[in-house]
């Protein structure tokens, strides 16, 4: 097959569905705030690297440690379910180890490319071609670099309100993508 729009199109969305940068722009504004800035170049090319990287080596590195996809499927969905009770709950878990600036961690690992994004990527890997699946990436970093970029001026438009808004109806979304990725995952460790 080849380069085919209607792959790279379905592909998109899927990635930025597991990616949800928009549900983390409450995230992105309160690094922000703490840290005082976000080097979102950075941010968006190691996430780049990171998935174009899994999708070309992740399932041998799962299995060279000997872990499955699906023990890595229900791995990640505990992840963003402890992301999906933070943002809804309105409660820390995560701790930061005091980092001057945000950009690989937690923005481009776990946030962008974190293991949702991981899983998703194997389970596209199996459908689709390669390079439909590396512009789909691409156009998501594109996405993601603009969010970043922009994160101030959407933090001014929405105010403390919206952002409060958004990342709850973000967070039940999360939980239900965790709740769907553990459920679908979960059966196949035990038969």
């Amino acid at each position: 097959m080849g380069f085919d729009w209607r792959e790279i199109f379905t592909v998109s969305m899927v990635l930025f569905a597991v990616i949800d940068i928009v549900g983390s722009i409450p995230i992105i504004v309160d690094l922000r705030n703490k840290l005082g800035h976000i080097e979102s170049e950075k941010a968006s090319v190691v996430a780049l690297v990171i998935m174009i990287a899994f999708l070309f080596v992740g399932e041998e590195i799962l299995k060279l440690i000997g872990i499955d996809a699906n023990s890595f499927a229900v791995a990640g969905s505990f992840v963003l379910f402890f992301l999906a009770v933070e943002m809804i709950l309105g409660i820390r878990l995560y701790k930061e180890d005091n980092p001057s600036t945000a950009s690989i961690v937690p923005i481009a690992f776990p946030i962008i490319a974190g293991a949702g994004t991981m899983t998703t990527l194997l389970s596209l890997r199996a459908e689709y071609e390669k390079i439909n699946i590396i512009v789909a990436i691409a156009i998501n970093v594109v996405v993601v670099y603009a969010v970043l970029k922009s994160s101030a001026r959407i933090e001014q438009v929405l105010g403390v309100n919206g952002l409060g808004v958004i990342r709850k109806v973000f967070g039940v979304v999360l939980l239900a993508i965790a709740v769907k990725l553990f459920a679908a995952n979960v059966k196949e460790l035990f038969l």
